[in-house]
Order: structure tokens, then C-alpha cells, then sequence
């Protein structure tokens, strides 16, 4: 082959290629911009989906019907459950799940029974963590599980602290109601008279904090959360007989895994 005829032959091949790629870019850049799809029920952020996997995400709802779906945007994944106190229900455990899950679950087969094995897993443990938790002295406002990357899930529950501060402080009065009758009537008389007045004052600080003063509590199983919310409101108790000033210190406990 002449020198000429290589060049062009050369030239050629590289015209080839460069088209070839532009062609390949212009198809991921197609599919990158498939359309999406707002969610419809619970979410954090503003989470949306493609048409086959929001065909999914319904599909998903329903087989497990009994539980409470939140669908995570993938810049508050970190955030959620700080979040998920807002969408409190006793009754129904709350599955806290990211749409870039739920994308790659609608593709990939194997995903989709890995993650879906996490969800049926919980979902047989719901109803002994229902009565674990009923006959827990806590004030629970919701538990559910979090799909955690990696293939695992995270279990939590959102405790109110106010409740159980306020039936601390009535314990704590109880006890020194027993003391105070060793003293004269008219001592007693007056302690009665100021532990009313407290009570109504805390009684009514609590009807105006009682939904924002909440603890997550998170376990990496429904054995370790229902030993972590004992440990917590034991630890609870044990502060009953603290001052104000020394229960303020010392507050900052990570209860997280």
C-alpha cells in the first residue's frame, strides 16, 4: 500500500472512531436524561422516579402493605431519619428507602431479591417489636427500618422524652410527698399546694414541646433497639433524682450505632 493510500486509510479509521464516540456519548446522554417521575405518598427531599421503576415502587407498596413507606431523595439519605418523627405512626413500622434504590432494584434482578430479603426480614420481626414495644414504660412515636448501602438495614425509634420526663418528675414528687408527711401538717400543707402549681406549669410545658422533644434511637437489630430503649429510659430514671442543672449536663449521648 503507497504512503498516500495509508494516510487516508488512517484517516479514515479515526473519522470512524471519532463518530463512533460521539454516537456512544449521545446515547448516555439520552439515557441520562430519561424522564422523571414524581412519587406519590411519603417523602424526604424531593425524591422522583423513572417509569419503570415508579411501576416498581407501587408494585413494592403493596406486597408489603402492612408497612409505611418513605421515599428518600439521595441528598438526604443522612437526613431521613432525623426526619421520619414527622411521619409518626405507632401501628406501622416506617421503611426508610432511597430512589436511587429503588432505580437500580427495578433493574437488577439480584439487587432487587438482596434488598427485598432485607424488607421481608423485618417485616417477620414486626409483630413481637409491636408488642416489645407496648409493653415498653417508653413513649414511642414510630420505629421502622432504614435500607442502608452495603446490603444491610438499620432498625430506629423516635422516643418522646417529654412524656417521660413528666412521669419522671411525678415519681420524684411522689417520693418526697412520703418524706414531707413525717413534717407538720402545715408543711405538708404547703408543699401540696406548691407541687400543684408545678405540676400544672410542667403540664403545660409539655403540651407545647411534647412533639419536638424526641430521641432516634438507632440499633443494627430489633433485639439491640428494644436493649438500647431500656438502657434509655432506665438512664432516664436513674437522672429522676438529679437536679435540672445536673440533668442538663452530660445530655449529648449518641444512642446510634
Amino acid at each position: 500500500m503507497s504512503t498516500i493510500a495509508q494516510v487516508e486509510s488512517n484517516a479514515a479509521q479515526s473519522a470512524y472512531e471519532t463518530q463512533q464516540m460521539q454516537k456512544k456519548n449521545e446515547a448516555q446522554e439520552t439515557g441520562s436524561a430519561e424522564k422523571k417521575y414524581k412519587v406519590n405518598g411519603k417523602t424526604i427531599g424531593e425524591p422522583k422516579l423513572s417509569e419503570k421503576a415508579l411501576k416498581y415502587y407501587e408494585e413494592l407498596r403493596k406486597k408489603y402493605s402492612n408497612m409505611d413507606f418513605i421515599l428518600v431523595s439521595a441528598d438526604k439519605k443522612e437526613q431521613a431519619k432525623a426526619q421520619a418523627g414527622n411521619y409518626a405512626n405507632a401501628n406501622r413500622m416506617v421503611v426508610l428507602i432511597d430512589e436511587e434504590k429503588i432505580e437500580k432494584m427495578a433493574e437488577d434482578e439480584e439487587f432487587r431479591k438482596q434488598y427485598e430479603s432485607i424488607i421481608s426480614s423485618a417485616a417477620t420481626k414486626l409483630p413481637s417489636l409491636q408488642k416489645s414495644l407496648a409493653s415498653s414504660s417508653a413513649k414511642v412515636k414510630t420505629y421502622g427500618i432504614q435500607v442502608n448501602d452495603g446490603g444491610n438495614a438499620s432498625f430506629f425509634a423516635v422516643i418522646d422524652k417529654s412524656l417521660a420526663a413528666q412521669r419522671d418528675r411525678i415519681a420524684k414528687r411522689r417520693e418526697d410527698k412520703k418524706e414531707a408527711a413525717k413534717e407538720a401538717e402545715k408543711k405538708k400543707k404547703a408543699e401540696k399546694v406548691e407541687e400543684r402549681a408545678a405540676e400544672r406549669s410542667e403540664k403545660k410545658k409539655t403540651d407545647h414541646t411534647e412533639d419536638a422533644d424526641t430521641v432516634t434511637i438507632t440499633a443494627n437489630s430489633v433485639e439491640e433497639l428494644l436493649k438500647k430503649i431500656d438502657d434509655y429510659i432506665y438512664g432516664f430514671m436513674s437522672d429522676s433524682v438529679q437536679t435540672d442543672a445536673e440533668r442538663m449536663l452530660g445530655q449529648s449521648i449518641d444512642y446510634h450505632a
